[in-house]
């Protein structure tokens, strides 16, 4: 059985700008959200989300990302899952990828959380006949009673968080890329999910966690990438890593949960 990996070469991902006349505008605006402005061979002008990604990705790697607002890192794991192909460069995947970029992703507000639990499922690359296995520990888990017969649009925010996240903890992912918006959720569930997150992580292959989250990062994360106007300004441990991008107190953070969870710094 061939063990999942990831490798990208010079892979940049551009996005053409056909209406030029206007590109000082779109400069201004794009220029905020961390894309910068180029040409293509094709004198095309483009916006450069990625340039000259190069990265191998093994069994038993778990990459976090760190980097600012636009940065790069939404689009980089979008480069990883397939969504978008390298304009230049190549990027090869092996392995059966569950791309987590948004909890919401997948479920319709106008049927049930039962029924979302399967739909969220076939979404995240499952079969229906796992999923039905899966409803009556997802449902425990969710503690939505008897909500989950109801419709989703009649779900708070904080229960729908609660369903996405009982689905997503639930699959047996080869390549797990998780954007950083399944850390924005009530902190008292998020501890109660701490250790099922933390088991899915165990089950993946490959971790590859966008967050801006430094206590996420360091209790799922050995490795961390800083991404920084679509190029990976620095690669390595973790706590070197988020010392370079926001200085020493974020650091001295990191190393605390590191010592919590009885983990070494792992050098650069």
């Amino acid at each position: 059985m061939t063990e999942p990996s990831i490798e990208a070469r010079d892979a940049w991902v551009e996005f053409p700008i056909f209406d030029a006349k206007s590109r000082s505008l779109k400069k201004a605006f794009l220029g905020k959200a961390g894309g910068s402005i180029g040409r293509n061979s094709s004198n095309v002008v483009v916006v450069e989300a990625l340039k000259d990604i190069t990265l191998s990705l093994k069994m038993g790697d778990r990459v976090g990302l760190v980097g600012h607002n636009g940065a790069g890192k939404s689009t980089l794991l979008r480069l990883l899952s397939g969504i978008y192909e390298p304009t230049r460069g190549v990027t090869r995947v092996t392995g059966r990828v569950a791309p987590v970029f948004d909890l919401g992703v997948g479920m319709d507000p106008e049927i049930s959380g039962f029924e979302n639990i399967i739909i969220r499922g076939l979404f995240l690359g499952q079969t229906r006949k796992q999923m039905m296995a899966k409803v009556d520990e997802i449902a425990e888990f969710t503690e939505l009673g008897e909500y989950l017969s109801m419709p989703l649009r009649t779900y708070s925010t904080g229960m729908r968080v609660r369903l996405a996240m009982g689905v997503v903890t639930s699959i047996d992912p080869e390549i797990l890329l998780l954007d950083e918006g399944i850390g924005a959720v009530d902190a008292e569930f998020l501890k109660k999910a701490r250790s099922r997150l933390s088991a899915l992580v165990e089950r993946s292959g490959i971790l590859v966690f966008a967050s801006h989250s430094n206590e996420f990062l360091a209790r799922l994360c050995t490795s961390a990438m800083w991404i920084d106007h679509g190029t990976i300004r620095m690669r390595g441990g973790i706590e070197d890593v988020v010392r370079a991008y926001e200085g020493e107190d974020a650091a001295r953070h990191v190393r605390e949960v590191l010592a919590e969870e009885g983990r070494e710094p792992r050098p650069a």
